[in-house]
């Protein structure tokens, strides 16, 4: 899978990575939110997507993209789109801080052959500030899982990520009218392979090809199906067992967490807080009135995934 690839040296001025996803496990894309000085910037052709959004105050900016002059007044959620292959220089009067997004040619490319777009449909075109809502949305929910303490399971990210390349290619899924939930023996299939594999790496693409289909349009027939998107099940699930295993007494909080799939024992407490209400430790105090305790709604996940 690619690595983030660093920024080349600025033309003038500077531009400084604040913070990464390369310690997130995200594969095939990634994010740096990156401060850069006034001045000019010049960033060669790389090998795979970019999208820079802007963050905070206004900028007067200037930049040149395939031989076309743009000048205007960059604003918060702002982005340009430059595809693979496209250099381009950057000219900020003022200091800003940029979200900075690349997309891997092959991610993306995944996502494109999936939704079944004619070829001169399906490709990421240059654009400079693009003002989206819909995209913005997306950026700034990878935004705050960047930004984060402790970040949600990959899985979110990778569905974010999907969410963008379709948004900027313009190929929104859609359903025909016989087929609006996963079918029941499929949506079992699926969640016995969630169950058996808590304790690992799940991704969008291997949970889609249990079900046969594309990345796209297993996330919105799995939403359909169980109410809520995949990396949300995924994480109830998490905490579902951990809550099981933390009641048993057997092992510790931290063996407990990486057994349950968590990054760490902190990463447990924080989705067990805001799912649950209580922190693993409150919950074992809790235990002989365990009944008490806020429980996550299964029963409708149970009684759809049951093959009839």
């Amino acid at each position: 899978m690619n690595a983030v690839t660093p920024l080349p040296q600025p033309h003038s001025g500077s531009r400084i990575a604040v913070r990464s996803s390369k310690t997130l496990g995200w594969q095939g894309f990634g994010a740096e939110l990156v401060n850069v000085s006034a001045g000019s910037h010049r960033i060669p052709a790389l090998k795979h997507h970019r999208v820079g959004v802007h963050v905070g105050a206004p900028v007067r900016a200037r930049c040149v993209c395939q031989e076309r002059r743009y000048s205007r007044i960059q604003s918060h959620g702002d982005a340009d789109v430059i595809p693979a292959g496209l250099d381009g220089q950057w000219s900020d009067e003022s200091a800003c801080t940029i979200f900075s997004v690349w997309i891997g040619v092959e991610f993306a490319q995944r996502t494109v052959e999936q939704l079944e777009l004619k070829s001169s449909e399906a490709r990421l075109r240059p654009r400079m500030q693009m003002r989206d809502p819909r995209f913005q949305h997306l950026a700034w929910a990878l935004h705050a899982e960047l930004e984060a303490d402790d970040a949600s399971d990959p899985l979110y990210a990778e569905s974010l990520c999907t969410a963008m390349v379709v948004r900027l290619i313009g190929g929104a899924p859609t359903l025909d009218d016989k087929r609006r939930t996963l079918a029941p023996k499929t949506a079992a299939r699926v969640i016995e392979f969630i169950e058996a594999h808590l304790d690992q790496r799940l991704t969008l693409t291997e949970l889609a090809a249990l079900a046969d289909l594309s990345v796209p349009h297993f996330k919105v027939l799995f939403r359909e199906t169980l109410g809520v998107p995949v990396h949300q099940y995924v994480v109830r699930r998490r905490v579902e067992r951990a809550r099981t295993l933390l009641l048993e007494g057997r092992l510790s909080a931290s063996r407990i967490a990486l057994d349950t799939g968590f990054a760490h024992q902190s990463h447990m407490a924080h989705w067990m807080g805001r799912l649950l209400g209580v922190t693993p430790r409150e919950l074992i105090r809790s235990s002989p009135h365990s009944g008490s305790m806020i429980e996550l709604d299964t029963l409708n996940t149970r009684r759809i995934a049951t093959p009839r």
